[in-house]
Parts: structure tokens; C-alpha cells; sequence
């Protein structure tokens, strides 16, 4: 049997949760990050894919994997845009939700 009060608790933890993101948010715009080459490369290669648009239905696990792919993407096309070579590592200034994402993606 579903306990109910937990998920309204689990609601409340959300909203407390995202309380904590904003706060984040207004302190912390970007965070340096040093890259070695072929992961930066990787990322760039990741934004100038061409990917079909298909509408077929996606599992839960496809949709995490798109998800992760999108966010890799994303890091490609700031590193394409804002990213500085020092020798064999690019040294970026990530969005902290980019930088988030990444860290999520690793544990």
C-alpha cells in the first residue's frame, strides 16, 4: 500500500529543495572548470551532431539518456563559445546548472 502523506511530504521537500536552488542560483553564476582536450572535444562534438527528431515513444531509461546528451550538448556549445585553451585543458566557465548536471551524470 502507497503511503499518500509521504508523497505530500515528499511535495513539501521539493519546494524546500528548489528554496535552496534559487539561493544557489543568486550566489553562484558560473564555476571554472578545467577540461582535458578529448572531453572537450567530445562535448563540442556532442552540439554539432545532427540527431533525428523521432516521435516514437521513449522508456524512462532512453529519456535519461537523451536528457544526459542534451546536457552534454549544451556544456559543447558554451566550451564552443566560451572556452579558452591552456596547452592540452580548456579552462571554461560552466553554468552551475550545466556544471550540476555534469557532477549528477558522474555519480
Amino acid at each position: 500500500m502507497v503511503d499518500h502523506e509521504q508523497y505530500v511530504r515528499y511535495g513539501e521537500d521539493s519546494k524546500v529543495l528548489a528554496a535552496i536552488g534559487r539561493q544557489v542560483d543568486i550566489q553562484v553564476d558560473r564555476v571554472s572548470v578545467r577540461l582535458p582536450r578529448a572531453v572537450a572535444e567530445a562535448a563540442v562534438a556532442a552540439w554539432d551532431r545532427e540527431e533525428s527528431s523521432g516521435q516514437a515513444p521513449e522508456t524512462h531509461e532512453q529519456y535519461l539518456l537523451r536528457d544526459k546528451a542534451a546536457e552534454l550538448a549544451l556544456i559543447g556549445l558554451e566550451i564552443s563559445q566560451r572556452g579558452r585553451w591552456e596547452g592540452e585543458e580548456l579552462l571554461i566557465d560552466l553554468d552551475i546548472a550545466s556544471a550540476g548536471a555534469a557532477v549528477r551524470a558522474s555519480q
